[in-house]
Protein backbone atom coordinates (compact mmCIF):
# COMPACT_ATOMS: atom_id res chain seq x y z
CA UNK A 1 0.00 0.00 0.00
CA UNK A 2 2.41 2.38 0.71
CA UNK A 3 4.86 1.12 -2.33
CA UNK A 4 1.62 1.92 -4.50
CA UNK A 5 1.51 5.32 -2.69
CA UNK A 6 5.01 6.42 -2.92
CA UNK A 7 4.47 5.15 -6.62
CA UNK A 8 1.30 7.84 -7.49
CA UNK A 9 3.52 10.79 -5.41
CA UNK A 10 6.55 10.21 -7.62
CA UNK A 11 4.62 10.05 -10.74
CA UNK A 12 2.47 12.90 -9.92
CA UNK A 13 5.66 15.32 -9.43
CA UNK A 14 6.91 14.16 -12.33
CA UNK A 15 4.38 14.86 -14.66
CA UNK A 16 4.00 18.71 -12.69
CA UNK A 17 7.69 18.64 -13.47
CA UNK A 18 7.04 17.77 -17.24
CA UNK A 19 4.18 20.46 -17.18
CA UNK A 20 6.65 23.22 -15.61
CA UNK A 21 9.41 22.51 -18.26
CA UNK A 22 6.47 22.83 -21.21
CA UNK A 23 5.33 25.60 -20.11
CA UNK A 24 9.27 27.23 -19.46
CA UNK A 25 9.76 25.99 -22.64
CA UNK A 26 6.64 27.85 -24.42
CA UNK A 27 7.39 31.13 -22.36
CA UNK A 28 11.41 30.57 -23.92
CA UNK A 29 9.76 30.47 -27.55
CA UNK A 30 8.04 33.44 -26.57
CA UNK A 31 10.87 35.71 -26.32
CA UNK A 32 13.50 34.12 -28.90
CA UNK A 33 10.29 33.79 -31.60
CA UNK A 34 8.38 36.09 -33.41
CA UNK A 35 6.11 32.93 -34.56
CA UNK A 36 4.80 32.57 -30.27
CA UNK A 37 2.93 34.77 -28.19
CA UNK A 38 2.69 35.08 -24.52
CA UNK A 39 -0.83 36.53 -24.93
CA UNK A 40 -1.16 39.55 -22.81
CA UNK A 41 -4.49 40.33 -22.71
CA UNK A 42 -4.83 36.75 -21.14
CA UNK A 43 -2.39 37.27 -18.69
CA UNK A 44 -3.62 40.55 -17.83
CA UNK A 45 -7.41 38.93 -17.06
CA UNK A 46 -5.96 36.24 -15.05
CA UNK A 47 -3.59 39.05 -13.06
CA UNK A 48 -7.13 40.69 -12.20
CA UNK A 49 -8.70 37.86 -11.77
CA UNK A 50 -6.47 36.23 -9.54
CA UNK A 51 -4.29 39.50 -8.02
CA UNK A 52 -7.06 42.29 -8.11
CA UNK A 53 -9.39 40.18 -6.80
CA UNK A 54 -7.72 38.49 -3.96
CA UNK A 55 -6.86 42.25 -2.72
CA UNK A 56 -9.25 42.84 0.44
CA UNK A 57 -9.37 39.30 1.35
CA UNK A 58 -5.70 39.09 1.74
CA UNK A 59 -5.02 42.31 3.69
CA UNK A 60 -8.15 41.19 5.83
CA UNK A 61 -6.13 38.42 7.32
CA UNK A 62 -2.68 40.30 7.07
CA UNK A 63 -4.31 42.62 9.29
CA UNK A 64 -5.50 40.27 11.66
CA UNK A 65 -2.13 38.73 11.31
CA UNK A 66 -0.40 41.95 12.28
CA UNK A 67 -2.99 42.74 15.27
CA UNK A 68 -2.45 39.33 17.17
CA UNK A 69 1.44 38.93 16.61
CA UNK A 70 1.69 42.53 18.45
CA UNK A 71 -0.54 41.15 20.92
CA UNK A 72 1.15 38.28 21.51
CA UNK A 73 4.87 39.73 21.76
CA UNK A 74 3.77 42.53 24.17
CA UNK A 75 3.46 40.47 28.05
CA UNK A 76 6.80 38.28 27.10
CA UNK A 77 8.69 41.82 26.00
CA UNK A 78 7.20 44.03 29.07
CA UNK A 79 8.30 41.60 31.42
CA UNK A 80 11.83 42.00 30.41
CA UNK A 81 11.26 45.86 29.91
CA UNK A 82 11.62 45.63 26.23
CA UNK A 83 8.33 45.84 24.83
CA UNK A 84 9.22 48.49 22.57
CA UNK A 85 11.35 46.02 20.81
CA UNK A 86 7.76 44.64 19.36
CA UNK A 87 8.23 46.33 16.16
CA UNK A 88 11.45 45.07 15.73
CA UNK A 89 9.89 41.37 15.72
CA UNK A 90 6.98 42.08 14.28
CA UNK A 91 9.07 43.50 10.79
CA UNK A 92 11.18 40.61 10.29
CA UNK A 93 8.50 37.51 10.75
CA UNK A 94 6.48 39.84 8.72
CA UNK A 95 8.74 40.20 6.14
CA UNK A 96 10.64 37.13 5.85
CA UNK A 97 8.39 34.94 6.58
CA UNK A 98 4.67 35.65 7.50
CA UNK A 99 3.84 37.76 4.96
CA UNK A 100 4.71 35.44 2.11
CA UNK A 101 3.66 32.67 3.62
CA UNK A 102 0.12 33.89 4.79
CA UNK A 103 -0.12 35.64 1.57
CA UNK A 104 -0.05 32.24 -0.44
CA UNK A 105 -2.14 30.09 1.38
CA UNK A 106 -4.90 32.61 1.19
CA UNK A 107 -4.28 32.43 -2.12
CA UNK A 108 -4.14 29.26 -2.80
CA UNK A 109 -7.94 28.66 -1.16
CA UNK A 110 -8.92 32.07 -3.28
CA UNK A 111 -7.19 31.34 -6.49
CA UNK A 112 -5.56 27.91 -6.72
CA UNK A 113 -8.98 25.59 -5.98
CA UNK A 114 -10.53 28.05 -8.76
CA UNK A 115 -8.08 27.25 -11.89
CA UNK A 116 -8.04 23.52 -10.84
CA UNK A 117 -12.49 23.82 -10.98
CA UNK A 118 -12.25 26.20 -13.91
CA UNK A 119 -9.61 23.57 -16.23
CA UNK A 120 -11.16 20.69 -14.51
CA UNK A 121 -14.43 21.89 -15.93
CA UNK A 122 -13.12 22.07 -19.44
CA UNK A 123 -11.52 18.51 -19.22
CA UNK A 124 -14.96 17.05 -17.92
CA UNK A 125 -16.61 19.19 -21.10
CA UNK A 126 -14.31 17.73 -23.32
CA UNK A 127 -12.98 21.97 -24.46
CA UNK A 128 -9.21 20.60 -24.23
CA UNK A 129 -9.94 18.34 -26.85
CA UNK A 130 -11.41 20.71 -28.55
CA UNK A 131 -8.18 22.44 -28.55
CA UNK A 132 -5.69 20.06 -29.67
CA UNK A 133 -8.50 19.19 -32.16
CA UNK A 134 -7.60 22.51 -33.79
CA UNK A 135 -4.04 22.47 -33.15
CA UNK A 136 -3.99 24.78 -30.48
CA UNK A 137 -1.33 23.67 -27.58
CA UNK A 138 -3.46 23.99 -23.78
CA UNK A 139 -0.36 24.34 -22.13
CA UNK A 140 0.20 27.95 -24.23
CA UNK A 141 -2.99 28.94 -24.19
CA UNK A 142 -3.96 27.86 -20.51
CA UNK A 143 -1.60 27.06 -18.51
CA UNK A 144 0.93 29.90 -19.32
CA UNK A 145 -1.14 32.71 -18.26
CA UNK A 146 -2.34 31.08 -15.19
CA UNK A 147 1.32 30.25 -14.16
CA UNK A 148 2.41 33.78 -15.06
CA UNK A 149 -0.44 35.56 -13.32
CA UNK A 150 -0.10 33.59 -9.95
CA UNK A 151 3.08 34.39 -9.99
CA UNK A 152 3.52 38.31 -10.87
CA UNK A 153 0.09 38.22 -8.71
CA UNK A 154 1.67 36.98 -5.06
CA UNK A 155 4.93 38.76 -5.82
CA UNK A 156 3.07 42.13 -5.35
CA UNK A 157 0.20 40.99 -3.22
CA UNK A 158 2.98 39.73 -0.53
CA UNK A 159 4.61 43.42 -0.79
CA UNK A 160 0.24 44.46 0.15
CA UNK A 161 0.72 42.02 2.93
CA UNK A 162 3.86 43.09 4.32
CA UNK A 163 2.48 47.04 4.51
CA UNK A 164 -0.70 45.98 5.79
CA UNK A 165 0.29 43.75 8.66
CA UNK A 166 2.69 46.24 9.81
CA UNK A 167 0.61 49.30 9.90
CA UNK A 168 -2.17 46.87 11.72
CA UNK A 169 0.87 46.16 14.84
CA UNK A 170 1.79 49.80 14.36
CA UNK A 171 -2.12 50.76 15.15
CA UNK A 172 -2.13 48.20 18.00
CA UNK A 173 1.04 49.12 19.04
CA UNK A 174 0.29 52.81 19.52
CA UNK A 175 -3.35 52.07 20.85
CA UNK A 176 -3.07 49.82 23.50
CA UNK A 177 1.02 49.35 24.45
CA UNK A 178 2.00 53.44 24.62
CA UNK A 179 4.54 52.87 21.64
CA UNK A 180 4.47 56.43 19.49
CA UNK A 181 4.46 55.95 15.90
CA UNK A 182 8.23 57.71 15.71
CA UNK A 183 9.35 55.15 17.67
CA UNK A 184 7.74 52.17 15.89
CA UNK A 185 8.73 53.61 12.87
CA UNK A 186 12.47 53.89 13.56
CA UNK A 187 12.79 50.66 15.11
CA UNK A 188 11.24 49.11 12.02
CA UNK A 189 13.55 50.73 9.80
CA UNK A 190 16.76 49.94 12.28
CA UNK A 191 15.48 46.11 12.05
CA UNK A 192 15.04 45.20 8.85
CA UNK A 193 17.03 46.07 5.76
CA UNK A 194 16.57 45.12 1.79
CA UNK A 195 17.75 41.36 2.00
CA UNK A 196 14.03 40.67 4.60
CA UNK A 197 11.92 42.62 2.00
CA UNK A 198 13.75 40.75 -1.47
CA UNK A 199 14.06 37.56 0.41
CA UNK A 200 10.00 37.59 1.11
CA UNK A 201 9.55 38.50 -2.53
CA UNK A 202 12.00 35.62 -3.89
CA UNK A 203 9.50 33.60 -1.44
CA UNK A 204 6.43 34.80 -3.19
CA UNK A 205 7.52 34.15 -6.54
CA UNK A 206 8.10 30.91 -5.97
CA UNK A 207 4.98 30.05 -4.13
CA UNK A 208 3.05 31.82 -6.90
CA UNK A 209 4.76 29.43 -9.08
CA UNK A 210 3.78 26.65 -7.43
CA UNK A 211 0.11 27.23 -6.73
CA UNK A 212 -0.54 28.05 -10.55
CA UNK A 213 1.33 24.49 -11.23
CA UNK A 214 -0.14 22.65 -8.92
CA UNK A 215 -3.66 23.60 -9.91
CA UNK A 216 -3.21 23.25 -13.89
CA UNK A 217 -1.66 19.66 -13.26
CA UNK A 218 -4.39 18.88 -11.06
CA UNK A 219 -7.05 20.72 -13.04
CA UNK A 220 -6.12 19.03 -16.48
CA UNK A 221 -5.54 15.53 -15.28
CA UNK A 222 -9.48 15.30 -14.24
CA UNK A 223 -11.17 12.13 -14.57
CA UNK A 224 -14.49 10.89 -13.20
CA UNK A 225 -16.64 14.22 -14.35
CA UNK A 226 -17.91 16.24 -11.40
CA UNK A 227 -16.46 13.58 -8.78
CA UNK A 228 -13.18 14.27 -10.27
CA UNK A 229 -13.66 18.34 -10.44
CA UNK A 230 -14.01 17.79 -6.82
CA UNK A 231 -11.17 15.89 -5.77
CA UNK A 232 -8.89 17.72 -8.11
CA UNK A 233 -9.77 20.85 -6.23
CA UNK A 234 -9.12 19.36 -3.05
CA UNK A 235 -5.34 18.13 -4.15
CA UNK A 236 -4.77 21.17 -5.23
CA UNK A 237 -5.33 23.51 -1.99
CA UNK A 238 -3.58 20.41 -0.08
CA UNK A 239 -0.97 19.94 -1.86
CA UNK A 240 0.00 23.89 -3.04
CA UNK A 241 0.28 24.63 1.21
CA UNK A 242 2.02 21.54 1.70
CA UNK A 243 3.99 22.60 -1.00
CA UNK A 244 4.49 25.99 -0.15
CA UNK A 245 5.53 25.01 3.33
CA UNK A 246 8.29 22.71 2.87
CA UNK A 247 9.61 25.08 -0.42
CA UNK A 248 9.89 27.59 2.67
CA UNK A 249 11.38 25.56 4.94
CA UNK A 250 13.93 25.09 1.99
CA UNK A 251 14.42 28.76 1.78
CA UNK A 252 14.43 28.92 5.26
CA UNK A 253 17.34 26.87 5.33
CA UNK A 254 19.57 28.29 2.92
CA UNK A 255 19.23 31.33 3.89
CA UNK A 256 20.48 30.90 7.20
CA UNK A 257 23.36 28.29 6.06
CA UNK A 258 24.09 31.46 3.86
CA UNK A 259 24.11 33.77 6.71
CA UNK A 260 20.86 35.53 4.96
CA UNK A 261 18.92 35.25 8.43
Amino acid sequence: MLGRRSVKIIAHIGALYYLLYQTCSWIIRAFTTNKVRLGRVAIIAQLVRIGVASVFIIALVSGAIGFILGLQMAPPLDQLGQVELVPNIIAVAIMRELGPLIAAIVLTGFAGAAIAAELGTMVVGEEIEALEAHALNPVRFLVVPRLIATTIALSCIAVLADFVAIFAAAVMSKTMLGISWTTYYQNTIDQVGPVDFFTGIAKAAVFGALIGLIACGNGLKVTGGAAGVGRATTATVVEAIVAIIFADLIFTTVFYATGMV
